[in-house]
């Protein structure tokens, strides 16, 4: 696999995989070549384990109870029940995976669309090994794959006339947080990393990555581009 995908925002996440055993992956795609040729890469990793694998997005939910991923990599385009509909689902879980969507595609509506569900990343098929292994470690800590361009690009596609009750309604959810927490989303609107913001709030990494965390309870969020995009429909930068 070879290619330039977006660069990953990669952000601060928890204790590392190794501290905690391999991250564990399941694979979804219809096509057997691609689910072999990503296997393939993921052996490399000694800190990464495929443990199961489903051909189709309607096999998620059972195979994700039966091997207990951390990491889902999910073709968003296959025949019977797509990555969207099966994001959604796996994301509704009582212990949900993180999910990166896999496109041969940029930013295409099947991408938005899995995001939205609650996709913590999307990685273009021809992503080069290097990237594939960086991306499933990076979601794994519990970091969106997102660079701040591509962030910028969802909020517009999603976000709409801002003259709505969309507007309303993000603004009452955003009255509830405290000024600090406020601040913090602001920042995560522009796409910015937890290091990013904590240099220009002059917070520790810990702290952002504690109010990112209260940001996505608080909200409802399933990761940073849905605080983005509720920012955005607020008016809010």
């Amino acid at each position: 696999m070879s290619g330039a995908p977006p660069e990953p925002n990669l952000v601060a996440g928890s204790a590392p995989p190794e501290a905690r055993g391999p991250v564990r992956v399941l694979l979804v795609d219809d096509d057997p070549l691609v689910r072999a040729a990503l296997r393939m890469i993921l052996a490399t990793a000694a800190d990464l384990v495929v443990v199961g694998e489903a051909a189709d997005g309607g096999e998620v939910v059972a195979a994700a109870n039966a091997h207990h991923p951390d990491v889902v990599l999910m073709d968003v385009r296959m025949p019977g029940v797509d990555g969207i509909a099966a994001t959604e689902r796996v994301r509704a879980l009582a212990r949900p995976p993180q999910v990166i969507v896999l496109t041969t595609f940029h930013l295409d509506d099947y991408v938005f669309g899995a995001l939205r569900a609650g996709a913590s990343g999307f990685l273009l098929k021809d992503s080069p090994p290097t990237e594939i292994l960086q991306a499933v470690r990076t979601v794994a800590n519990g970091a969106a794959m997102l660079s701040p361009a591509v962030t910028r690009m969802l909020i517009e596609r999603f976000a709409g006339n801002p003259v709505d009750t969309r507007r309303a309604d993000a603004m009452r959810q955003l009255e509830g947080l405290s000024e600090r927490e406020r601040e913090v989303a602001a920042e995560v609107a522009y796409g910015l990393s937890n290091a990013e913001i904590a240099a220009k709030l002059y917070m520790s990494e810990a702290t952002v990555k504690a109010h990112v965390s209260r940001l996505l309870t608080r909200l409802g969020a399933a990761n940073r581009v849905q605080i983005a995009i509720l920012v955005h429909n607020a008016g809010a930068i």
